[in-house]
């Protein structure tokens, strides 16, 4: 046991920097007294670790100090992290010894990587919703190319561009800000966002994938327990989504649908415009993608759009009318 607390306090030190003997015994658990007996069998055994006196004082190590953790390549040090960093972190009471093994994980990663191991940790969930003794017998297979492109789009915070197969219809491109992976009951899936507005993809209805050098548009950090919880539960209640009969111009059909959810039906209407039923994630994303089409297309129920849109070019009418600045 104090063997295993001596390597944990060598990590605190390496991957922190200077910390005092409070830092060091509420990270491991023991009091200040243990923490001081534990730093001087470290002198004694070689590690070169010295105390700084002083109100900004505390225990380090000499620069360039390394222990090493062999056998672990990458994406094996990375399976850990995800591994421990959530539910899994106090089963069977083993939460000390995860802690202690996640720092010898993190130490074992490149140096220009170890720093942005935590944000990778949280962009991707496994099976919050799942007791872990039970796995499905019909899990689905994804090509394992796709999943570590659309992994690598996750992981450096690029935009991605799929080629998805929605349910019902046939593949179409799209270009998605990622923010993070999640396996529920062994199905994976894509939390992104695009034009704005939330999206959850199947990972198995993913035909082809391809990171995009553009920065994608995400916060830094992400709860994605909290964001599943949130699109999972708005999925089953059927959240605020909404149906619009709309006209659109043939040429910009592409446009509409590449924002929409779903198509109910679709023909052609006398004037050689397309009547669409479309369904929207909500009523903000409802107008806001039919206002980029501007006189394109024509939202003709429910009313309460129509009067939206013709308040919203309104204002703006007599924003430009006006002689002074709006």
């Amino acid at each position: 046991m104090r063997a295993d607390r001596l390597v944990s306090l060598v990590l605190l030190l390496r991957q922190r920097g200077r910390l005092t003997a409070a830092e060091l015994a509420d990270e491991l658990e023991v009091s200040t007294r243990t923490v001081l007996r534990d730093i001087e069998a470290l002198s004694v055994a070689g590690v070169p670790v010295f105390a700084e006196r002083g109100r900004h004082g505390g225990f380090a190590l000499l620069p360039g100090f390394r222990t090493e953790l062999t056998g672990l390549n990458h994406d094996e040090a990375l399976a850990l992290l995800v591994a421990g960093s959530r539910r899994g972190s106090q089963a069977f009471g083993l939460g000390s010894a995860l802690a202690a093994a996640m720092l010898k994980v993190v130490d074992a990663l490149p140096e220009n990587y170890r720093d942005t191991a935590a944000d990778v940790a949280e962009r991707l969930l496994i099976d919050p919703e799942t007791d872990l003794l039970s796995r499905r017998l019909d899990a689905e297979e994804v090509p394992g190319a796709i999943v570590a492109e659309i992994r690598r789009a996750v992981f450096a915070g690029n935009k991605l561009r799929i080629h998805y197969a929605a349910l019902d219809q046939t593949p179409q491109w799209r270009t998605v800000d990622p923010i993070g992976l999640v396996t529920v009951r062994d199905r994976g899936y894509l939390l992104a966002t695009r034009s704005g507005a939330d999206r959850t993809y199947r990972l198995s209805r993913v035909v082809a994938a391809e990171e995009l050098p553009e920065p994608a548009q995400r916060p830094d950090r992400v709860d994605l327990d909290r964001a599943w919880q949130e699109r999972s539960t708005r999925f089953r209640t059927g959240g605020d989504q909404v149906t619009v009969l709309v006209r659109v111009n043939p040429a910009r059909r592409e446009v509409l649908l590449d924002t929409a959810l779903a198509v109910r039906t679709e023909e052609p209407d006398a004037h050689g415009w397309l009547r669409l039923e479309v369904t929207f994630q909500d009523p903000r994303h409802a107008e806001w993608a039919l206002w980029q089409l501007a006189t394109d297309a024509e939202a003709l129920a429910p009313q309460w759009l129509r009067d939206s849109l013709r308040n919203r070019a309104a204002e703006i009418a007599t924003c430009y009318g006006e002689s002074r600045p709006c």
